[in-house]
């Protein structure tokens, strides 16, 4: 029968594991971390996402010690990590590189934090075997990291960062260096790992698909500010700045003003599209995101368009681009926007082809103007 790792120690009266308030990081007169406020839930798999740049790998080692907030708080289930170094504090990184001894062999890496605390053999020994036996690598455990794949070091990396049972696990990029297909193995087994042991994960990654299909909750990031924190649901079905919508995902984004009854926007070319009610007030300049899969495409001869959508649009086939499962298209409009339409492959269109496009309002996402609160 398989061991399971010990759950760490953690105060049960803990509703949040790791908060940051007001936190500031400059580097001379760079501003890498700008007024970040976060509260992520004790046990949840929580998502920063962001460009290259953004902060988040930032954010992340402030949380592990490594680097120290210029100004601010950051606490540790309830406990201010002021002055605290990073080996007295309840989390472990797991990064891009893996960061392995290649002189050591599989046991040694995941044993080697536990020798450095002199902790007794044979608890020792009891650790790593845990430690190995979760992320199915005890057979190796002879074995040198040169001698791994990617996916099997960064199942050792997990390793030695488990058997020290922190509370909260630090994942950088964690599959960044992976290929496509392990990279999408190693994310089931990265979720699955994270139901079994119950404890806190915080991943960096610039990967949308990643963040979406591991994190619980997903923070936004963008020069060095948070744009948005919500559900994977959340983040892609109602983001609210163009930002968001752009980074996450797919999305066409229009541009245009409010007017009210009935509800629309109208982009300077004269495209009314209609939207359900927003609190924007007449006039007011603003952007709507609606993603490709929710706009329907069919034939100008064809059979009408679904009844419960509000807009009705013509244009033509300008660009398709065949991906399996699906068909992407551009479509050029009669007032001159480019739409992006994803649809099955079942009905291929080719570029001239004359077609109508159609969505509902309840799938125009307003989106907050730039500088609103």
């Amino acid at each position: 029968m398989a061991q399971t790792i010990s759950p760490p120690t953690v105060n049960a009266t803990a509703v949040l594991d790791v908060q940051l308030k007001d936190i500031v990081k400059t580097f001379g007169e760079e501003t890498a971390v700008q007024g970040l406020n976060l509260q992520i839930r004790q046990g949840e798999f929580f998502g920063i996402l962001g460009p290259s740049g953004c902060g988040k790998t930032t954010t992340l080692r402030m949380i592990a010690g490594f680097e120290t907030p210029t100004s601010g708080e950051l606490t540790i289930q309830g406990q201010s990590m002021t002055g605290v170094p990073a080996h007295r504090r309840s989390v472990n990184t797991v990064f891009q590189s893996y960061a392995l001894f290649n002189h050591m062999s599989v046991w040694d890496n995941v044993a080697f934090g536990l020798k450095v605390k002199k902790i007794p053999k044979a608890d020792l020994r009891q650790r790593v075997g845990e430690a190995l036996t979760l992320v199915q690598m005890e057979s190796f455990a002879k074995r040198y990291p040169t001698q791994l794949s990617g996916g099997q070091r960064q199942r050792v990396a997990l390793a030695r960062a488990l058997v020290n049972r922190p509370a909260v696990m630090l994942l950088d990029e964690p599959l960044g260096a992976l290929d496509l297909k392990l990279r999408k193995q190693m994310q089931v087994e990265l979720s699955n790992l994270h139901q079994r042991l119950g404890i806190t994960f915080i991943m960096v990654t610039h990967d949308q698909e990643e963040a979406l299909s591991l994190s619980d909750r997903i923070a936004v990031m963008k020069d060095g500010r948070i744009e948005q924190v919500g559900s994977p649901s959340e983040i892609y079905e109602h983001p609210t700045t163009a930002f968001v919508a752009d980074f996450i995902g797919d999305t066409n984004l229009l541009s245009g003003r409010i007017q009210q009854h009935p509800w629309t926007l109208t982009t300077t070319n004269g495209l009314q599209v209609e939207i359900a009610p927003t609190e924007l007030s007449n006039g007011t300049q603003a952007d709507i995101s609606i993603r490709p899969e929710k706009i329907h495409l069919i034939a100008q001869t064809a059979t009408p368009p679904p009844a419960t959508h509000a807009n009705h649009h013509q244009g033509e086939v300008q660009h398709t681009l065949y991906t399996g499962p699906h068909i992407h298209c551009i479509i050029k409009l009669t007032t001159g926007e480019r739409v992006r339409v994803l649809q099955r492959n079942h009905i291929r269109y080719q570029p001239g082809d004359t077609v109508c496009v159609s969505w509902a309002a309840a799938d125009c996402q307003v989106l907050m103007p730039p500088g609103s609160p």
